[in-house]
This record gives structure tokens, sequence and C-alpha cells, in this order.
């Protein structure tokens, strides 16, 4: 049975820190991470790599740059719009360093607005894709996202644990790993050079953040990939309207909202998001 390895590979000027596994099946998916302090591929997509490689499909999970163990700016850019270039490049090398041609994309959170970005710019090497919870949208910053940007402002191991509790609805699926959860997290966070690329990334006023992220809806029309849209109803980082949204300006589109969920459908849901996106892959949805 086939692991899921980690490697680095050059992309571009910088560095790429990313998971493998499924090597040598017929159809890839490029799993995209979202933010928060101490995020990375491996804290998203943990569950979905071995799940999708027995299911046929080469996993390919990495971490942006400037998060987790892929290589961090020493001068990093300024404004999301800056960095987003960097991610979308950073993508693409990333495609061409492991010589992979197409890819079904699923992206978290800001890793949905990375997805869209890249559909928008690449949609050749684009096959069906997967938004989770995704930025992107227009939508007014909530009080849970201004903080989870803003962790540096005042970092703790305890606001790190405020900060997963309010990714789950429910507390008590994780409440017995919410310590450790927290503690990696928190342990990840206080690297320096992750420090510094996640205050460069999110500094105030963060509102501007969120509206550098937006595509025109006159991008969103021009997309032809099938779309499926995830999200929970309860969620109180990004809301729910901002799926709404994309379904009302992206042609070809299906949703998909979770009652009694928070940001981590993949979690909170995880054997019935896999079975989603795995019907919807296959063109059974």
């Amino acid at each position: 049975m086939q692991e899921v390895t980690s490697a680095r590979v050059k992309t571009g000027d910088y560095e790429t820190y990313f998971y493998r596994t499924g090597i040598g099946n017929n159809e890839a998916i490029l799993f995209i991470h979202g933010s928060g302090p101490g995020a990375t591929a491996w804290s998203n997509w943990q569950y979905a790599l071995p799940f999708f490689k027995e299911k046929g499909f080469d996993c390919i999970a990495p971490d942006l740059i400037g998060f987790g163990m892929s290589e961090h700016p020493s001068s990093p850019p300024k404004g999301i719009r800056s960095w987003m270039r960097l991610w979308v490049d950073q993508l693409k090398y990333l495609l061409d360093a492991l010589e992979v041609k197409n890819v079904h994309l699923v992206g978290n959170s800001l890793g949905g607005a990375v997805a869209l970005h890249l559909l928008a710019e690449a949609p050749e090497r684009i096959d069906r894709v997967v938004l989770m919870g995704s930025a992107g949208a227009p939508f007014r910053l909530t009080p849970e996202l201004d903080r989870v940007w803003g962790f540096y402002e005042d970092p703790s191991a305890e606001a790190m644990a405020q900060i997963i509790r309010w990714f789950a609805y429910d507390e008590s699926f994780i409440k017995d790993n919410l310590d450790s959860i927290s503690k990696m997290r928190f342990e990840a966070a206080m690297n320096p050079a992750v420090r510094r690329s996640y205050e460069a990334m999110f500094p105030p006023l963060r509102q501007r953040i969120v509206d550098d992220l937006v595509l025109p809806s006159a991008t969103l029309r021009r997309i032809q990939q099938q779309v499926l849209l995830v999200h929970g109803l309860n969620d109180p980082i990004v809301p729910v309207e901002t799926s709404y949204y994309f379904a009302k300006h992206l042609p070809r589109v299906k949703m998909m909202i979770y009652g009694q969920c928070s940001h981590w459908t993949q979690v909170e849901y995880r054997d019935s998001f896999h079975s989603l996106l795995l019907h919807f892959f296959h063109n059974e949805i």
C-alpha cells in the first residue's frame, strides 16, 4: 500500500514542500489548503489524501508559499494580490515539475480563492473544481475571520484553541484532541518565518483583503468547468452567502450545504464529504 510521501521541488523562485500519494493513477487532484495560523496542506487534507488515492487518484497537496514548510520569502510581498500572483505561479510550476498535465481542484477557504484564480488563468489544465467554504466572493469581514487573520496581534495557545473551536460546529468530536491540535498549530505558527509571512499576508485593515480576493462576476461567468460548492451552514469564518454568490455567477454549478456545520466540512462530515466529491469527480451528480 502506497503511503503519503512528502518532498520538495523548485517552483520558480521558491521551493515548494508538498505531499503526494497515488502516483501513476490516471486522474490527479490538486488540494489547496486554507489560511489560519499554523495552517498546512497536511492539517487540511490528512484524511482526504489516503481516501482518494485508494479510489484511483494521484493526490497532490502543497504548502502554499509562506505557509508550512514551503519557502518563505525573505522580503514578503505587500498585499494579498501580490501573494495571489505568487501562489498561482507556484501551482503552475508545481504541475510542470511533476509532469501533471491536467487536474481536478479542491480548494478550502483561502485555497478556494486560489483555485478560482488558477482556473481563470489556466483553464486548459483544470477539469472539475470543488470549492469548500471558499473566499473569492464579496462578503463583510466577520469578527471570527478578523481574529483568525489577526492572530499575531495577541498570539497565545489559548487564542489558538479558540480558533480551532470556531472551525467546528460541535466541538465534542475534537474535544479529546483539542489540546494536541492546538499545540501542533501553535508551535507551527510561532516559527519566525511562518509568522513573518502571515503578518505580511493579513495586515489591518482586513476587509481590504476580503475585497482584493474577489473575482469579478464577468470572470466567473466565463468559467466553463463544472464546479461543486460545499459549505457549512453555520460557518462563522467565511459565511455561507459566499457560496450562494458563486452559485448565481458560475454557469455550471452544483451546491451542497451542510447543516450544523462550521468551517471544517472536510473534518466534521468527513465520510460524506469524501463520498460527495467522489461522485462529483465520477460525473454521478
